[in-house]
Order: C-alpha cells, then structure tokens, then sequence
C-alpha cells in the first residue's frame, strides 16, 4: 500500500495545471500504484478565508473513498474552531494551516493557540515550507516561505503537537533535526517532495540521520512532478521495510490518535 499525503485538487492562480479534478487526481494514483492520498484544495490557500473552501473539498472528494481531506484552518480568523469540529466529524487525517499566504506571524499567538488545539485532539497539522522554487514564482507571488526556525518554535509550542512539514529539502530538514530536542524531532514528519535523490542522495542522507520513521511519501502533485517522489525511493539505497514505512507504514502510524 502507498499513501500519498501531498496533493491538490483546484485550480492555482499562477499557471495552468495538468490536471485539477478529483478525478484526474485519482486517475494519476492509479497509474502509479498510489492507494490513498491526502489532498488539499489548493485555491482556498490564497483566499481571505481560506476556511470557505473545506466544504467544497469535502463535497468533492466525497464519491472518491481512496481521497482523504486535509482542511485549512485560519487561526486568525473568527469560527476557526468550528473548521475543526467539522474536521473531527469528516474524520480527516489532518489539518492544514499556510501562515504566510494567511499573512500571520508563523510562531505568533494565533498559531500557538491553533498547535494547542491540535496537540489537545490528537489532529496532525499540515504546515509547506514553500509551495514552489522562488526561481519559478509569478512577481505577485510574495508570501515568504517558512524557516527552519518557525519549525522549532512551532513544536515546542505544544508538547502534543504533531507536524507534517512539506516541500523541505535536506538542509532545512538538518538545521531543524540538530537544533532540536529528541522529543521534538520525534513530533516533526517530512515529506520527499522536495529533497534530492540519486546522484546526490540528499534522500539517503537525511533518512540515516534523522530516522526512517520520520519520511512520508508526498508528491506535490499536479504542483510538482510525481514521477519525482516515487523514481527517488527505486533510486534509493535502503531496505524495503524502510521504503514500506515512507510509503505507508509511517503516515497510518500518524493516524493513531
């Protein structure tokens, strides 16, 4: 089994897409042997209330049982907490929050009351470290990108919480390792996405140092290349009880509450 917990459904403002339906989505998984995938709807992410859009996804996703939804929560928004109570009924994987595209301070107070919640219910929360190599944005594309440092501080801020970090290469991945505690580094999963695989074996690296039990199959898809995710773990260099955890075995382990 494979679990893809990276992915959108819905159009982006800054390009075409190749595909943006449930549909298309599902067909994608299917070609690459993926049975679940958690998805996001992705032009919620750039709303004034992005919180709108989690009705929409459910409603979407709903004929499709291999699609899981990850909602967004606007901390900083009245009635947040109903978008969790809501979660919590949709029996979601886990939530999702984007503090620089929301325009709020990623360690501020709205975010630390938004871990606590989290950390209380036993929900994931979904944080991107970018959506895109900034090389590539469109000039209106201005939100900043999250720093190894907001990691740190956003999980020490709850000793219950739990972060799913995407699009991470290796070396915000090791500042965040090293300049954490065990406990907290235990607490931190990674998605693939956006490290390097063979020749570089940036992949390699950073499952040898921080741990096999803290990667998790993410493709970025249609954002990014799935075909990426999934030729870096047939390139790598590790066992297959180590390439079933990245799959799967570590993303079911976070859905034990």
């Amino acid at each position: 089994m494979s679990i893809d917990v990276n992915t959108f459904i819905g159009a982006y403002p800054w390009r075409p897409l190749p595909q943006v339906s449930p549909e298309a989505l599902v067909a994608e998984l299917k070609s690459q042997g993926i049975e679940e995938a958690w998805v996001t709807y992705l032009p919620s992410l750039f709303w004034k209330d992005p919180m709108l859009g989690n009705s929409f996804l459910y409603a979407a996703i709903s004929a499709f049982p291999g699609l899981r939804a990850v909602p967004v929560v606007h901390p900083g928004l009245p009635r947040w907490d109903d978008a969790i109570d809501q979660a919590i009924r949709e029996h979601v994987p886990c939530l999702r929050v984007d503090p620089g595209r929301f325009g709020i301070d990623p360690v501020g107070s709205e975010m630390r009351r938004l871990a606590a919640r989290c950390g209380e219910d036993g929900l994931p929360l979904m944080v991107a470290m970018r959506l895109e190599d900034g090389r590539g944005r469109h000039p209106l594309d201005v939100a900043p990108d999250l720093t190894p440092a907001a990691i740190r501080s956003l999980v020490r801020s709850d000793p219950a919480l739990r972060l799913v970090v995407t699009q991470a290469d290796r070396d915000q991945i090791l500042e965040v390792h090293f300049g954490s505690t065990p406990d907290e580094s235990a607490r931190i999963f990674w998605d693939i996405s956006w490290i390097w695989g063979a020749p570089e074996d940036h992949l390699e690296e950073v499952i040898h140092t921080v741990g096999v039990s803290q990667f998790l199959l993410g493709t970025g898809q249609p954002l990014r290349l799935h075909e990426a995710a999934l030729a870096k773990l047939e390139l790598a260099r590790i066992t297959q009880p180590e390439r079933d955890a990245i799959e799967s075995g570590n993303a079911l382990g976070l859905l034990q509450r």
